[in-house]
């Protein structure tokens, strides 16, 4: 019987992309570097920020470049984080359900784990919300959600882990929970159908398909 869910917060929970865009583009006009559209960057993000600021930069950018590009993106976004970003339609109801239902929710998302609790707090109230740091690896490895597991009291096996990319799914996949990925987010649903995972375009089919199961 399943007795938690875990969602991603970028592309799942938050519309964070015009936010995330103009962070990205404010680090590469400083550094002379051509800028970025949103769906360029709406493909990049999904496994940590240093890595999309990576896919972001010219292909010749070398280390210390990506090392600036990363410091004047993390200086931007924690000043507007909260410009344009917001909840995606229905998925506040969604969360408030899964809680009179009796399930135990969480967000665990490569974002800075900074940023999280900050937009948790702001947007959600959820308990747990863990996102990078030092101690843990990011997704796709199992360890913030096992995290996330041990605080709510549940198994990997009664965990349902719902995102919008195929880092989520191999999150899912590597840490021994159901995924459900949804298509209101950084990917379409093309994409996520060949990953063979069920796949919801609101929040109530969403609900519909963590309650069937069990």
């Amino acid at each position: 019987m399943m007795k938690a869910v875990l969602f991603d917060m970028d592309g799942t929970l938050l519309d964070t992309l015009s936010d995330l865009t103009r962070s990205v583009n404010f680090a590469l006009k400083s550094l002379g570097c051509p800028e970025r559209s949103k769906s360029e960057v709406a493909q990049f993000v999904g496994n940590g920020i240093a890595n999309a600021i990576g896919l972001a930069l010219p292909p010749e950018a070398d280390a210390g470049t990506q090392s600036r590009a990363l410091a004047l993106f993390t200086a931007h976004y924690e000043k507007n984080s909260r410009v344009d970003t917001g909840a995606y339609p229905g998925v506040v109801r969604l969360l408030r359900s899964l809680e009179r239902l009796g399930y135990g929710t969480a967000i665990v998302s490569n974002k800075f784990d900074g940023a999280v609790r900050e937009l948790n707090d702001a947007f959600f109230g959820v308990a747990v919300a863990i996102g990078e740091s030092e101690h843990m690896r990011r997704k796709p490895a199992p360890d913030m959600v096992r995290e996330a597991l041990r605080r709510l009291g549940c198994r990997p096996d009664e965990a349902v882990y719902v995102g919008d990319t195929e880092v989520d799914y191999l999150t899912a996949v590597n840490s021994g929970c159901a995924p459900l990925l949804v298509s209101w987010g950084f990917r379409d649903r093309a994409q996520l159908e060949k990953l063979g995972a069920p796949v919801a375009s609101s929040a109530e089919e969403a609900l519909a398909i963590i309650c069937s199961l069990g």
